[in-house]
Order: C-alpha cells, then sequence, then structure tokens
C-alpha cells in the first residue's frame, strides 16, 4: 500500500532523514520506533508533504505522492495523528469531527453516519460531544484526535505518539482501539516511543536511528532481539548479549 524508496529530507541544510526505505502493506500495523530526534515525526510529516522530500519517492497504492500537496494525499486516503494530540481547543467535540471531514464536507449523509461511528468507538466523545475540546482530559483528547482523523475515512492511518503524556491504563485503551480500528479495515503506521506496547500491537517494525533504518523485522523477532530490548524496551543486557 505504502512504500519510501531512499527518501531523504532536510530541514534547511540539516539532512534529518538518510535514505529512509519502507513497506506498509494492506492490512497491517507497522511500527517506527526509535530515541527522541530519531526521525520518526520527519518520516510521517514526509508522507503527509508537510516536509517535503529533497529526493526518493512515495508511493501510495503505485501512484507516486511525494509532489502532491497535503489535502490530495488526504483525498487519497492517508491521515495522520499528529503528536500532542493538537486538536482544535475552543471547537467543541462535534465542531472538530466535523472538521476531519472537511475534504468530504459535501457527503452529509455519509458525515452523519460516521459520526456515529466514531460515537459507537468512541462512547466519551458522544457523552461530550458539545464541549469544547480544551476541557478534555488528555485521553479524551487522543481519542477525538483518532476519531477526527477516521472521519476523513482513511485506507491508511499513521499516528504519532499515540502515549505521549497518558497513563498506562488510558494507554491500554487507547491501543485497543488502535488493533480495533485495524481489525475493521484500515491500515496503521505508528510511531511510538513506547517501544513495548508498539511491538505488542505491530505485526512488522522498522527501528530508526539518526534518519536511517537500522533493523527491521516482524515484531516477535524484533521484540526478543537483545539490542533492542537493551536499547528501546528499558532492558539490561548480561552476560552474552542476554537482556533481563
Amino acid at each position: 500500500m505504502l512504500e519510501l524508496k531512499n527518501v531523504h529530507t532536510f530541514y534547511g541544510v540539516v539532512e534529518a532523514l538518510r535514505g529512509i526505505s519502507l513497506t506498509v502493506n494492506e492490512g497491517e500495523i507497522v511500527t517506527l520506533i526509535g530515541a527522541n530526534g530519531a526521525g520518526k515525526t520527519t518520516t510521517l510529516k514526509t508522507i503527509t508533504s508537510s516536509v517535503r522530500a529533497a529526493s526518493g519517492e512515495i508511493h501510495f497504492d503505485g501512484k507516486r505522492i511525494d509532489r502532491l500537496p497535503e489535502d490530495e494525499i488526504v483525498k487519497m486516503g492517508i491521515s495522520l495523528v499528529p503528536e500532542g494530540r493538537r486538536v482544535f481547543p475552543r471547537m467543541t467535540v462535534l465542531e472538530n469531527l466535523e472538521m476531519g471531514a472537511y475534504v468530504r464536507r459535501f457527503d452529509r449523509a455519509g458525515i452523519l453516519a460516521d459520526l456515529k461511528k466514531m460515537y459507537a468507538l468512541f462512547p466519551r466523545l458522544e457523552e461530550r460531544k458539545n464541549q469544547r475540546a480544551e476541557t478534555l482530559s488528555g485521553g479524551e483528547q487522543q481519542m477525538l484526535a483518532i476519531a477526527r482523523a477516521l472521519m476523513s475515512r482513511p485506507r491508511l492511518l499513521m499516528l504519532d505518539e499515540p502515549s505521549m503524556g497518558l497513563a498506562p491504563l488510558v494507554v491500554k485503551g487507547i491501543f485497543d482501539i488502535i488493533k480495533e480500528i485495524n481489525e475493521a479495515g484500515t491500515t496503521v503506521l505508528l510511531v511510538e516511543q513506547n517501544a513495548r506496547m508498539a511491538l505488542k500491537a505491530a505485526n512488522r517494525g522498522y527501528v530508526i536511528r539518526t534518519g536511517e533504518i537500522v533493523k527491521e523485522g516482524d515484531a516477535k523477532s524484533l521484540t526478543e532481539d537483545p539490542a533492542i530490548r537493551a536499547a528501546y524496551l528499558g532492558e539490561k543486557v548480561y552476560g552474552k548479549g542476554e537482556a533481563q
């Protein structure tokens, strides 16, 4: 579904992505893990064209998209839940959801049907649909950010650090919802510092370090890799490279 081929991205003279190549197949949950500043968020921004790739190619469903404007990429079926949620604070929950459907704003019947789906998936949002988003808890704002992204009917949902700043119990609920969304037919590309949760949810993963992919594999093999366990799962390495 999605393919990045040797993508380089710069911020001024600083090279943030150094030849990134990765794929996401339809129906998968793929995770991208790495330390702060490794290039995870830049990868997602480059896919959505909010940051332009300097070279390389990005394809979605076989069509090259790295020179398309952001709104065209959304219309093609890619939606991003940004880091820090970034809901519209002074708009109500309902208004935020309607903004998520802006690219299909003339499909009023479809939007109303999708609102019902979002309220079924996130009952708390229906309870608070007339509240301003700034009055919601962090977990509720994350639910709203995900629901807002789903209102564009994406085929590929990208999430940037969905667990950030949330209590462990809330994080579990968010990841349960991500898996439910995937099981309903939406492909997921997940950027997450909580590598343990990300690999538990994902089919496959990539490890990014200083703008380069340094390791890839199925989620189980990455979870069992001593170097990954030591660097990203908070485990100490003992003896002959074994982590505990």
